[in-house]
């Protein structure tokens, strides 16, 4: 028993030792299944970071368009219109300048524009953290977004390839974009898309095109405080563009100038001279009374091919006859217009040799959202429609000097009466034009059968409304303004009728691709259109029209006058140097209102005077 106990005592601790080297056996190889473990993880997180990584970008660039495509894109068709004298009218579509690159502009341009957007330019490599984070820290100070990380690259990228969204893909797209065009283009070559095709407001894409909008001159000359205003622009076009928010702008253009002055690119003292020129001021738009002429001769021409795009209409507007009947009818419209409850007008003056319109204004003052009475607006002509009754009196044979009766008449429970309320029992037809008597007209129009009265008006180019009864007589139906005014010159071009047009040629791109042509057709006998033309003659010199007269020219023309004074006209003619000038006048009020009394022969024989004189 004492020696089994010995026993066991001895063999315990072997026992044990063998137990405690297992278990260090155990402890050391216990860390190898955890390494793998965590090796495994690792190896299982990486390959999902991929996984996603690779899903994300594929998210990124699912829509991305080509960029290949999206570079060789053609801009929109710009087109500008030039009047007569090669000035500027309006623009359409987007305005592009020519193309610049940096090296093209002075030194202060491009320092401009980094300055303002993008300082370590040439030092990053499409985006920068740098920015980003400087950006990040101003936005959280301030609570809201007052400062941006966009690169130039990005910038290019957005405007390029991508819409307007704002979202997180969209950021990384436009950064794997930026990436793309760093690889593909250089530094200066980045910049010069920039240059050329960012919009800076206006309708303007590219820095040449808005110095050219803004400042009336090209890019190659602009100033430093030119180009700090133009480098401003990117942030809010729409809402610092000069001619809408010169204050606006100037206030921009300064920081714009302090920010050349941090990057080291100005001096303090530069930067003070630059700032004052502020006070010089933007060049002025083009006048908008003149959309109207703008928008009307567009819309008579077909499509005009481009492959630039960018199209120049020369036009047949006359700048000073332009001032002349903007000036005259908003005048008149101010004055005894308000006061007799004229609101509204319209003037065009068209040359009778050729139908080119020379002037165009469809609204006072640019009032009313630019509807263009000129054109648009059809009204009862009123006495200005009775020298085609005339005419048809005489292709029926009669005469100037043939006598009629001026008398009561009545026909059904219809009685036409004089505007005075007078008679003169026999008269000539000449007296009778003269003095717009109404009895004759119906007499007239009915004695030559009204199908006859209708036919004259068509073949002078009246296309409105033109009633089959004897209220026809009276300018009842409807006519529009221009084609009022080239009707009459018909009569002051010999009996030949034109097509009323405003553009004489069209250029793309520097080549001449379209020019007008086409003359005038005979309608009405010379004989006849002669006759026609004294005795419109006869209405200024000692009729209704006596408003209208110009001392030392000789003026042709008639009045015309709707029921209730809703409606008051005068179309006539004066010559200068190359011939007859036919200018049309219509005074009322959009909602037919009655005037208080205005005639043709008061406030647009007025007018027509006025616009008249100009005619040299």
């Amino acid at each position: 028993m004492a020696r089994a106990k010995a026993k066991a005592r001895v063999r315990s601790p072997i026992a044990v030792t063998s137990g405690g080297e297992r278990g260090r056996r155990r402890a050391a190889a216990a860390p190898r299944p955890r390494r793998y473990r965590a090796l495994r993880l690792a190896v299982l997180a990486l390959l999902w970071s991929g996984i996603l990584g690779a899903a994300l970008v594929v998210w990124l660039v699912w829509d991305l368009p080509r960029p290949e495509t999206a570079l060789a894109a053609t801009r929109r068709p710009s087109i500008t219109l030039l009047d007569a004298a090669g000035g500027v009218v309006a623009h359409s579509g987007d305005l592009y300048g020519e193309t610049v690159m940096p090296r093209d502009l002075p030194r202060h341009v491009v320092a401009a524009v980094l300055a303002t957007e993008d300082r370590r330019f040439y030092h990053h490599f499409g985006l920068d953290p740098i920015a980003l984070a400087r950006a990040a820290v101003a936005n959280l100070a301030a609570g809201r977004v007052v400062q941006g990380g966009s690169t130039i690259t990005q910038q290019v990228a957005k405007n390029l390839f991508l819409t307007p969204e704002r979202s997180l893909r969209r950021k990384g797209q436009e950064a794997l974009l930026a990436l793309w065009l760093e690889r593909r283009f250089t530094k200066d070559e980045i910049l010069a898309i920039w240059l050329n095709r960012t919009y800076l407001g206006a309708g303007t894409y590219g820095i040449d095109a808005a110095a050219r909008a803004y400042f009336g001159v090209p890019a190659r000359a602009l100033t430093v405080w030119q180009a700090a205003v133009l480098a401003g622009l990117p942030k809010a076009p729409s809402r610092l563009n000069p001619r809408v928010n010169p204050e606006a702008a100037i206030a921009r253009g300064r920081e714009a100038i302090d920010n050349m002055v941090a990057a080291g690119w100005l001096t303090e003292a530069e930067a003070a001279r630059a700032k004052a020129e502020a006070a010089r001021g933007f060049a002025a738009a083009p006048p908008r009374g003149r959309n109207a002429f703008a928008s009307w001769a567009e819309s008579r021409l077909g499509p005009i091919e481009s492959a630039g795009g960018a199209v120049t209409l020369r036009t047949t507007l006359d700048p000073r006859l332009q001032a002349a009947a903007e000036r005259a009818l908003g005048a008149v419209l101010a004055g005894e217009g308000a006061r007799l409850g004229a609101g509204q007008g319209a003037v065009v003056a068209v040359r009778a040799a050729t139908g080119a319109v020379l002037a165009m204004v469809g609204e006072r003052d640019g009032s009313a959202g630019g509807f263009n009475r000129a054109v648009a607006a059809e009204r009862q002509p009123g006495s200005a429609f009775k020298p085609f009754i005339w005419l048809a009196a005489l292709e029926a044979g009669l005469t100037p000097e043939t006598v009629v009766e001026d008398a009561p008449l009545t026909i059904g429970s219809w009685r036409p009466e004089n505007i005075d309320g007078r008679y003169r029992g026999p008269v000539t037809l000449a007296e009778a034009l003269a003095q717009s008597l109404n009895t004759v007209a119906v007499r007239l129009a009915l004695q030559v059968g009204l199908p006859r009265v209708t036919a004259a008006a068509r073949r002078a180019g009246l296309t409105g409304e033109i009633p089959r009864d004897a209220t026809a007589a009276l300018g009842s139906g409807s006519a529009g303004l221009l084609e009022l005014a080239v009707a009459y010159a018909t009569f002051a071009n010999g009996g030949r009728l034109v097509v009323p047009h405003g553009v004489v040629s069209a250029e793309a791109d520097g080549v001449t691709v379209w020019r007008r042509q086409g003359g005038a057709v005979p309608v009405i006998a010379p004989e006849h259109a002669a006759a026609m033309a004294a005795m419109l003659r006869e209405v200024v010199s000692r009729g209704t029209g006596r408003a209208a007269a110009l001392p030392g020219r000789v003026v042709a023309g008639k009045t015309g006058t709707t029921s209730d004074f809703r409606d008051a006209w005068f179309l006539g003619w004066v010559d200068d140097s190359e011939g007859p000038v036919v200018i049309g006048v219509w005074v009322g009020n959009d909602d037919n209102a009655p005037m208080r009394g205005v005639t043709g022969g008061s406030l647009p024989g007025r007018i027509f005077r006025e616009v008249a004189a100009s005619v040299r």
